[in-house]
């Protein structure tokens, strides 16, 4: 494809937020019980609110009980515009708890469906027609594929937080040294790559859901990985088997992970008792 552009098709959803957080358990230990116990009260009602819209709506929040060192608290929301997001960050900061959270990191990004499947033939398709890359013909061809495959995989596009008992979550790039330059590969390499690299999250679907997010122009790292499962164990069997397949191997790097314990709103009382 030395003609076309080198840069895969994408489709964007919604909009994410992950907060991370440390709790302040020497000043909580220090409010009188009866505090306390009111600002756990005021805490929860605009917790579950968050969290979902009705009782059977899915969940567009979730909060989790961090585990290690790295922090105490993580949420994560999912909503359709980065304004919804900036809402969601005012309203949980109004609540009294706030007072006691220390936020340690965040990420922003978009979930994001890469289509390196179907990009080769999106772009010969609009060639076969007679148009030139980056011409209006071609780029109303490549906008109105696109909304094709917006409307197909809406689901995906716009998911809603799996009740899964465990979450992890870590960022990650795609090299650009000079021996390993992603940036630099052919198209149908990074093709063949991402497809062998997909046949091994395939492998797990029944064991793990994965959202992908894309970051690049949002956050200090190009992709966001967020893995929900009810055996934490299936994280690591999925992330060692990935190691060894070409793209990661060569092409990628990690930045920390974070693991975390589903919170329901309504069990944050007992969490600050130190239950749960």
């Amino acid at each position: 494809m030395p003609d076309f552009p080198p840069v895969p098709l994408t489709l964007e959803g919604s909009s994410v937020l992950h907060q991370f957080f440390r709790f302040d358990w020497k000043a909580w230990r220090g409010c009188a019980p009866s505090e306390r116990k009111k600002i756990a009260a005021e805490a929860v009602e605009p917790l579950k609110r968050l969290e979902r819209s009705g009782m059977d709506a899915p969940f567009q929040s979730a909060i989790y009980s961090e585990l290690g060192h790295k922090g105490d608290l993580i949420l994560i929301h999912f909503r359709d515009s980065l304004e919804a997001l900036n809402r969601v960050e005012l309203a949980f900061a109004q609540t009294p708890l706030y007072d006691f959270l220390a936020p340690t990191h965040s990420y922003v990004s978009v979930v994001e469906l890469g289509l390196y499947e179907s990009t080769r033939k999106t772009y010969e398709a609009a060639a076969a027609k007679g148009f030139e890359p980056h011409s209006p013909e071609w780029n109303a061809e490549i906008a109105s594929s696109l909304e094709r495959g917006a409307e197909a995989m809406k689901p995906r596009l716009f998911p809603a937080i799996p009740d899964s008992k465990y979450l992890c979550f870590y960022p990650m790039d795609r090299t650009r040294t000079v021996s390993a330059n992603w940036y630099t590969v052919p198209f149908a390499e990074r093709q063949r790559m991402m497809h062998e690299h997909g046949m091994i999250g395939r492998r797990y679907a029944d064991q793990v859901k994965q959202i992908i997010t894309g970051s690049i122009g949002l956050d200090d790292w190009e992709w966001g990985v967020t893995l929900f499962a009810d055996d934490p164990v299936i994280f690591k069997k999925l992330i060692y088997e990935m190691r060894f397949d070409e793209v990661s191997a060569v092409y990628a790097l990690f930045g920390q992970f974070y693991v975390g314990l589903r919170l329901p709103a309504e069990k944050l009382p007992e969490w600050l008792e130190g239950k749960l």
